[in-house]
């Protein structure tokens, strides 16, 4: 049993779930590191044991969980685990995700299910496993890593928006369904690209173009510090958030110091996954 709040990051084992993980940790939460990697290799560097290993160096509390979020009752294992573990479970960030931007006559049916499962149906199926847990304490967020419902984003990558806005979508509805039970939920989106495997393997954009994931552990940490009936059914950017929150300086988030990273535009050139 644990007396801290705990919280479930999917995706953990690199990139932006890693850094929310030890972001959180340092904020005293015990983390749940879910994610299927349990090898670091050269290509995917990581693992949800070498994330576990860094939050115990920082103090912290970890429960390592291997997990394809695909998996339904994967899903309700490491629910479970955590239960198991920890008592209790206060935080949910729908992190894990896929992406594959291409037009519809080039998107095989096996990528559509891919976005699909690892986007929206994953992110639908954690929020059903986890509230149970929240409503009985009364206290919970759930962050969905998603879009405004930006109609830009649509042409070109028909797949991957309908299973990003859906997440939004789960945000917006289930906000009012378990209002009253003080859950919140809320979408959170960067500005501009942020530095992570995706954006390294997919080529997109330069470092200088880029962001390190500080600016969203830096929007996650106020986020769940909130009273979760005060803030839920938001659909969030990361700098105006931030600027709503009194930030003004930005620079020490860009990647290349003295660079300028500019606004994530949906015209650029779509990679191939």
């Amino acid at each position: 049993m644990s007396n801290a709040r705990v919280a479930i990051i999917t995706g953990a084992s690199r990139g932006i779930g890693r850094a929310l993980a030890l972001g959180l940790a340092r904020d005293g939460y015990a983390i749940v590191v879910a994610a299927k990697s349990t090898i670091s290799s050269d290509k995917l560097p990581g693992s949800i044991f070498t994330v576990a290993e860094e939050i115990e160096a920082l103090g912290g509390q970890s429960l390592p969980v291997q997990l394809d979020v695909r998996d339904e009752s994967q899903i309700e294992a490491m629910t479970a685990k955590t239960l198991e573990r920890f008592g209790r479970i206060d935080v949910l960030i729908n992190n894990a995700g896929a992406l594959f931007w291409q037009p519809l006559l080039q998107t095989p049916a096996k990528r559509f299910d891919l976005v699909m499962a690892v986007n929206a149906r994953a992110a639908f199926l954690c929020c059903q496993k986890v509230i149970p847990a929240m409503s009985e304490r009364k206290w919970g967020h759930i962050l969905n890593f998603s879009p405004p419902m930006d109609l830009s984003i649509i042409p070109g990558r028909i797949a991957y928006a309908i299973s990003k806005l859906g997440m939004t979508m789960l945000t917006l509805g289930l906000a009012e369904e378990i209002r009253a039970q003080n859950i919140a939920v809320n979408s959170l989106w960067p500005v501009t690209i942020i530095e992570s495997q995706a954006s390294i393997n997919h080529a997109l954009g330069t470092p200088a173009m880029w962001r390190k994931p500080d600016i969203l552990v830096d929007c996650v940490r106020r986020i769940v510090a909130k009273e979760p009936n005060s803030f839920t059914g938001q659909v969030l950017l990361d700098e105006p958030f931030l600027r709503s929150e009194g930030v003004q300086d930005f620079s020490d988030y860009a990647c290349v110091p003295g660079s300028e990273p500019p606004p994530l535009s949906w015209s650029i050139s779509p990679p191939r996954a």
